[in-house]
Order: structure tokens, then C-alpha cells, then sequence
């Protein structure tokens, strides 16, 4: 087997040809380390305009990469900054804008209603209860309507000497007399209980089976039995619920307030009088409606003087006929 050729070995032509470039470039670098000023400014110019050129040209891409990199970074910051900030300022405003509309809606009802904040306690047994920050010091009582600027809330169920405890409209023992804003039909509204929490649904039962409602109509309190003062919205009728043999219908109600979402609240602390019907008229419950009712019930003792009646009549008998 024939042996394979002899190569000379190239590593030492290598090493010297290494060294050879290394002792040049150690030439060049003294020769130039000796030249004038002016000269290695000229020399330095040509091997950066020339050879050091793409080299250079890198280290700036580099640089300019790191910058725009760590800009990138600073604006990120600065953009989350401003969300955040912009993210407060959105519940601030609205905090702001409900406590506004409860300030003006409490100097009208004043001194009847005093303004509280309210607190959740946050457990499943009362998860339709909640603390209002005002007692029987401040003149609340049990079944003291709790209301914002949007209508109902709940009534009072206990209190105390600087808090009480109150339940929402979703609570099962809730219940308020209500009548439509325009005073044709009288109920009893209550709460259907659902599944969960969202699911909670407000009924208002006992109306007249020939009574003409419709879907949108706004319904308030009836002032009837002295719990609730007269007036204060309720909810929108939203569909018929059902129809009770052929004497009453139920229908469901779209609510006003949203019990979870409320934060401050007015408490009823006196009587409100007349004024409560005139409180939320802007929003869409007539008021003007409201009054006339109240006209034509106001004029019915008129009316039976005119026509010789000697007998008083009854509040419940007033009441009656107005509804007539």
C-alpha cells in the first residue's frame, strides 16, 4: 500500500507570515507616531474616509440602535404613565360628576334628606345590605327611603347611633308602593331574584288587568302607607311579567339605580313634602303630570261642596277617587 505524498508543514509559514504583518503594522504605526500633527491628521482622515470607513460606519448604526432602543423604552414608560393616569382621571371625573348631581339633588331636597357614604361589607349573607354613614343622631329612622340622583335605592332596615343599616331594592323583603308617573294604575314593586346577582329583576305587581301600559312609561313611589315619600323614580316598565286570572297583571321593570354601582347616597331624615315630585322631572318623569293629579284630587272636596255634600271624606276615599 503506497504511502501518501509528503507535504510540507504550513504552520510555521503561517506564523511567520503573521509576524511579518504584525512587524509592519508596528512600522507603520512608529513611522506615523513620528510624522507632524498636520500629517496624522491627514493620514488619520484618509484611513477613516477609506479602509476604517464601513467599520465606523457600523459603530454609528450600532449607537444609534441603542439610542432609539432606549427612546423606544422612555416613551413606553411615558405612554403607560399617561394611561394610567388617564384611566384615574376617567373615575375621578365620574366620581366627580355623581357627587355633583347628589349635591344639587340634596339642596333641593333639604333638609328632608341628608347626604352618606356607603359601605359594603362585603360578605355572601349581606350582599344585598349595606352601611350608610349617617344614625339616629342625624334624624334617620327605620324605613327611611335611601335614595341618589338617579331614583330609589333601598330603605333603612336598622339603625344606630352614626351608621345604619340599610337593604336594596334587590333584597326578597323588599317592597314600595308605586304608581305610573302619569298616576293611572297603583302597584306594589318588588324584587325577582335570579341566579346571580345581575340576574335580580324588579316586578310590579297588582296592577289593573285593563290598565293601559306601555313599555317605557316611568314608574315612582306612591306615597301611599307614609313609608316612601311620593315621587321618587323607580323604574321603567320594560314587558309584561304576567297576567293574574282576569283582575291584575305584573310587568317587569327596568331599575333606575343599579344597587352595586352606588357609592354615595341621600338618606330621608324628615318630612319631604310635595317636593320629591318635582325633583327628578328633567330626567323624563313628568312632573307636570304629577301635578295635575294632585289638581284634580285636591278639587274633589270643591266638587262635592258644589254639590251639597255635608260630609268630609276620607283621605283613603280621596285617594280613591283620584285614582278614578
Amino acid at each position: 500500500m503506497p504511502l501518501p505524498a509528503f507535504a510540507p508543514d504550513q504552520g510555521a509559514d503561517g506564523g511567520r507570515r503573521q509576524r511579518f504583518i504584525a512587524g509592519v503594522v508596528f512600522a507603520f504605526a512608529l513611522l506615523v507616531y513620528y510624522l507632524p500633527d498636520a500629517t496624522q491628521q491627514r493620514a488619520a482622515s484618509a484611513l477613516r474616509g477609506s479602509v476604517l470607513r464601513p467599520f465606523i460606519a457600523t459603530q454609528e448604526a450600532l449607537v444609534e440602535a441603542r439610542l432609539s432602543a432606549r427612546q423606544v423604552e422612555e416613551l413606553q414608560r411615558q405612554l403607560d404613565t399617561l394611561t394610567a393616569r388617564l384611566a384615574t382621571h376617567g373615575a375621578l371625573e365620574d366620581e366627580n360628576r355623581t357627587l355633583r348631581d347628589l349635591l344639587e339633588l340634596g339642596d333641593r331636597l333639604r333638609p328632608a334628606f341628608r347626604p352618606a357614604s356607603v359601605l359594603r361589607p362585603g360578605n355572601t349573607d349581606s350582599e344585598r345590605l349595606f352601611l350608610v354613614s349617617v344614625g339616629s343622631e342625624d334624624g334617620v329612622s327605620v324605613g327611611s327611603p335611601v335614595i341618589d340622583q338617579n331614583g330609589l335605592v333601598g330603605v333603612v332596615r336598622e339603625v344606630r347611633a352614626h351608621t345604619s343599616v340599610a337593604m336594596d331594592w334587590t333584597h326578597p323583603d323588599f317592597r314600595a308602593s308605586a304608581m305610573l308617573a302619569n298616576g293611572t294604575s297603583y302597584g306594589i314593586v318588588e324584587a325577582q331574584e335570579g341566579a346571580f346577582r345581575e340576574d335580580d329583576r324588579m316586578i310590579l305587581r297588582g296592577t289593573a288587568f285593563n290598565a293601559e301600559i306601555e313599555a317605557g312609561m316611568p314608574v315612582l313611589t306612591s306615597g301611599f302607607g307614609r313609608v316612601l315619600p311620593r315621587g321618587i323614580p323607580i323604574g321603567r316598565v320594560e314587558s309584561v311579567h304576567q297576567t293574574e286570572g282576569e283582575w291584575l297583571t305584573s310587568y317587569w321593570l327596568v331599575p333606575m339605580v343599579h344597587p352595586a354601582s352606588v357609592t354615595h347616597v341621600l338618606v330621608g331624615v324628615g318630612e319631604p313634602g310635595q317636593a320629591v315630585i318635582d325633583v327628578w322631572s328633567s330626567p323624563g318623569v313628568t312632573g307636570e303630570l304629577l301635578r295635575r293629579e294632585q289638581r284634580v284630587r285636591d278639587s274633589v272636596p270643591a266638587l262635592r261642596d258644589s254639590a251639597g255634600l255635608s260630609a268630609e271624606p276620607q283621605p283613603s276615599d280621596t285617594a280613591s277617587e283620584g285614582r278614578r
